[in-house]
């Protein structure tokens, strides 16, 4: 093949309309992965997350809804300065951008008080430990009682001055009232003493004697 027909050749319109082709083509094909994705991930579309916090459930929800979220209730929690059924955290929080049909988790405040079983603390404590245990569950404790005993230690609970023992059921709202050695015993509880008794041995003599032991 002489050169003039080889650059005869790219002189063709064949060549350069099948150029021409394949360049509309890969370019259609960028914008439409690009502009695809786009739409299929809503890139750059947005919605700020509204503060239900405080709110009513019912209307907290109608609320979501209206921005095109979706709200979904994932847990329940309890503040008595709060009305039953609102709103207590929200997550993500409120001025939060997310995508449309994102979810939002709330806690919701419990019509009542919850109530939880009495840890295993009497006469199996100290003082400072059954505290810490009953705090940590969110009971409130009124000022100790001192009953006869070891110091310090734990002789009993009492809930609105009745006796509660482990495994029962108090709502947190009750105060509870520990019973604590105060390191001092009753005068009664001393020690009955027996005299014991003793008998002559058989070899007579006065000082022989033993000790009778039933």
């Amino acid at each position: 093949m002489k050169a003039k027909e080889f650059f005869g050749k790219f002189a063709s319109l064949y060549l350069w309309g099948n150029l021409l082709a394949m360049l509309i083509v890969i370019v259609l094909l960028g914008l439409g992965v690009k502009y695809g994705l786009d739409w299929y991930t809503h890139h750059g579309e947005g919605v700020k997350v509204p503060k239900v916090e405080g709110m009513d459930y019912a209307r907290a929800r109608s609320l979501i809804e209206d921005y095109g979220l979706n709200v979904m209730v994932s847990d329940s929690g309890y503040n008595k300065a709060m009305a039953a059924n609102s709103i207590l955290i929200q997550n993500p929080g409120a001025g939060t951008t997310v995508k449309m049909g994102h979810t939002i988790y709330v806690t919701v405040n419990s019509p009542s008080s919850p109530s939880f079983p009495i840890p295993d603390i009497v006469d199996n404590s100290s003082y400072r430990e059954a505290e810490a245990k009953l705090m940590a569950l969110g009971f409130k404790l009124t000022p100790p009682q001192e009953v006869p005993g070891e110091k310090d230690w734990v002789y009993g609970v009492l809930c609105r001055g009745r006796r509660v023992s482990a495994g029962d059921h108090v709502s947190i709202d009750s105060p509870l009232t520990l019973m604590i050695g105060s390191g001092e015993y009753d005068s009664d509880e001393e020690l009955e003493y027996i005299e014991p008794e003793y008998r002559l041995m058989e070899s007579g003599n006065v000082d022989d004697f033993e000790e009778v032991i039933e």
